[in-house]
């Protein structure tokens, strides 16, 4: 690691990592960022899919079945018990702590991200995601929960924060044509990691498996290998542009064709107190909690909706014999598998349509059409067109994905692209909001219609209504933003000292034709650096679109 690299200011870089040995030199090819984000996402992406995880875990004691603890253990007791098996509920605290963890670990964070650059935030994010990996794997050999809480859920969370927000606002300022584009490329391979990943992990737990372990150590120990050397050639392959950096031949929009977009910066510390920071907030929070309660609940939805009629007899969920449901839950699988591909072409298909429509103008889309859609749905089951419900949850799905993707290009329109992955990570509070009032809402509506004699296919009619509502309340907090006012700017003497902060202020001018060669030289890294990243994720998709095919049988 190399040390005392003197700076621009006669100081010194203390490290290979600082944010000064990352400033690329002129010329630098812009689409090998992507796949290095890409890299990074990929792997903690696997935290949506870490359900693949539970049933052999719920069963490491007594691999054929699970052992109970005993009915007067207390929790506690069941946390240090090495002789009985842990509940799936015990081991659902993972979820909740991944998408607490991430967002407050961003928003703490967010700002010392910014000075220390992606390739720092990078390195410590694979650290954390693939090191709790190890403690999880050391947690299932000596059979103690909390230390896959400690492992992958806090310690693991923390990376998913940092590795999350870490190429943001990096990207966006390789990209000022494309802020949208840019992103959706990278934040899609968030949701496409458990595409990989649990097919992945289902084929090790299978091939790890003996008659004394159920393969989930071995197959956290080679995953956390394998995402460590995917996420450390992504963060040591992110790069920062120069400042006053722009496109070669690109010039910045005219000011009476800026709309919304502003060419000043918001300081962290301000931006969070303005109005325009909460109804964005409000309105990721909305727009998410409608999306993530139908993903958590996706497969028995469609199972206790659609009953019989998906293997072609007309019986309820409770008529259908214990075969009857194996075969119903296939075709759920493949419905859920479809709604992930939706998740993730949204993802890249709405944050490139926003560079066009512009970000308040596509939020406007996904509320107006996700409410038509959430109101519509009852009326699709009622009649029973399976082709309809499948397809509006489709399109829901698409548009939960393409509000994450979206929101760092509207957070920098708004607010600059200075700090925008600081505040971008502040806003991911809204997620872990999210997070716990989506499933909230679905799961006890849902178990308080049953309890009170609902039949199973009518128990989400009243949810999808209160799911449309949240969406008109979207509605009107993103109507409601507006342009920053002039005051919360930072004025030139505090955007020079946050640039002495971060060792920013390296200026490379060259001719926009020598800056195109430039380019070009990088052009083999380019497509293999793209290729590095498609191959496994073609994979994903390829698996994911073998189970949706069930759904079309």
């Amino acid at each position: 690691m190399a040390t005392g690299i003197v700076g621009p200011h006669g100081g010194q870089q203390d490290s290979f990592l600082s944010r000064a040995r990352t400033i690329a030199k002129p010329g630098f090819n812009r689409w090998l960022v992507p796949p290095a984000a890409l890299a990074v996402h990929l792997c903690i992406g696997m935290a949506y899919g870490f359900s693949v995880f539970w049933l052999p875990l719920s069963r490491a004691i007594g691999i054929s079945k699970s052992v109970a603890c005993p009915a007067d253990m207390g929790f506690f007791a069941e946390m240090v018990s090495t002789t009985c098996d842990w509940k799936i509920s015990m081991l659902g605290w993972m979820y909740t702590l991944f998408f607490v963890f991430l967002g407050s670990s961003a928003a703490l964070w967010g700002g010392w991200l910014e000075r220390a650059g992606p390739r720092k935030a990078g390195v410590i994010a694979a650290i954390c995601w693939c090191g709790g990996l190890v403690i999880s794997a050391l947690g299932v050999q000596m059979h103690q929960i909390w230390m896959l809480w400690l492992g992958s859920g806090v310690i693991g969370g923390i990376g998913l924060g940092l590795g999350y927000i870490s190429p943001v606002s990096t990207l966006i300022k390789w990209f000022p044509d494309r802020r949208g584009m840019a992103t959706g490329m990278a934040i899609m391979g968030f949701g496409g990691g458990a595409m990989i990943g649990a097919p992945l992990a289902d084929k090790m737990m299978k091939y790890f498996a003996t008659p004394t372990s159920v393969g989930v150590m071995e197959t956290f120990l080679a995953l956390a290998a394998i995402y460590f050397v995917f996420m450390m050639a992504g963060a040591l392959g992110y790069r920062v542009p120069a400042d006053n950096w722009k496109p070669a031949g690109w010039t910045p929009p005219a000011e009476s064709k800026k709309g919304m977009i502003t060419d000043r910066h918001v300081h962290l510390d301000v931006a969070w107190r303005t109005p325009q920071f909460w109804l964005v907030w409000s309105v990721l929070t909305l727009n998410v909690t409608a999306g993530i309660g139908i993903i958590g609940m996706a497969s028995p939805l469609l199972q206790e909706v659609f009953a019989g009629k998906l293997i072609g007899l007309n019986l309820t969920f409770n008529e259908l014999d214990a075969a009857q449901k194996g075969q119903i839950a296939a075709v759920a699988a493949g419905f859920t598998g479809l709604l992930s591909l939706f998740n993730i072409g949204g993802r890249f298909f709405w944050a490139t349509l926003s560079d066009k429509l512009g970000r308040k103008m596509t939020y406007s889309v996904f509320f107006l059409l996700g409410c038509t859609l959430y109101s519509s749905i009852p009326s699709m089951a009622a009649a029973g067109n399976l082709a309809f419900f499948v397809a509006f949850f489709c399109i829901i799905l698409s548009m939960y994905g393409g509000a994450f993707a979206t929101v760092p290009a509207y957070l920098a329109d708004m607010f600059g692209t200075k700090m925008v992955g600081a505040i971008h990570g502040r806003l991911l509070t809204a997620w872990s909001t999210a997070g716990i009032l989506g499933p909230v809402l679905v799961n006890y509506i849902r178990e308080y219609q049953l309890s009170h004699g609902v039949a199973r296919a009518d128990a989400y009619t009243i949810t999808m209504y209160i799911l449309a509502g949240l969406l008109v309340v979207g509605f009107i907090c993103n109507w409601l933003v507006k342009s920053v006012a002039e005051q919360h700017y930072m004025s030139d003497d505090e955007l020079k000292q946050e640039k002495t902060l971060a060792d920013d202020t390296h200026q490379h001018f060259v001719a926009d034709v020598e800056a195109l060669a430039g380019e070009a030289s990088h052009s083999g890294k380019v497509l293999l650096a793209w290729t590095a990243v498609w191959l496994p994720l073609g994979w994903g998709i390829w698996m994911t679109l073998q189970k949706a095919v069930i759904l079309f049988k």
